[in-house]
């Protein structure tokens, strides 16, 4: 009975610890290759990820609810004015509620490229699991870096890594 025991915690052992990365992280592979394509069509536009090749990509998934987003947003659209030659960022909308998303944008004043896309088939691919989650794609549109999480796009260090892209 003992040993019975000794086996099955072991095993329940095994079998969570192989459960450790089941989230988000094996989506950190897909820094260094190619960034998952994809196409949403909304109500005010169609964007598809391949069409922006050329240029630096801030892919950036949030929502009108999240404070977070919010806080990071202003950053966004400097970024955007400051490298519009080398930069787009594209904030892809995950709102199940089209007037919030719209809302939204009017109340923030967002100038740069939106999208909404409330199936999520576009976070989905990314493996995303909050907001904001932000991958930045070079201009060969490959994956280059994943942030979780606020940041302020127009510091020292975020622009001088996006010039160096």
């Amino acid at each position: 009975m003992k040993s019975f025991r000794i086996q099955f915690a072991v095993l329940l052992a095994l079998a969570l610890a192989g459960c450790v990365g089941c989230n988000d992280q094996p989506r950190l592979r897909l820094i260094g290759s190619q960034a998952p394509d994809f196409t949403v069509k909304d109500s005010d536009r169609t964007v598809n990820l391949r069409d922006l090749r050329g240029k630096i990509v801030i892919l950036n998934f949030w929502t009108s609810w999240c404070e977070p987003c919010i806080v990071e947003m202003p950053s966004l659209r400097q970024l955007q004015k400051q490298m519009a030659s080398q930069v787009t960022v594209l904030a892809v909308s995950t709102d199940d509620d089209a007037a919030a998303y719209h809302r939204f944008l009017q109340q923030y004043n967002i100038d740069f490229l939106t999208v909404n896309d409330p199936k999520k088939q576009s976070s989905d691919l990314y493996g995303t699991t909050g907001q904001p989650e932000t991958f930045i794609i070079d201009p060969s549109g490959k994956l280059r870096r994943k942030f979780i999480g606020p940041v302020n796009w127009t510091s020292p260090e975020i622009v001088e890594y996006l010039q160096k892209l």
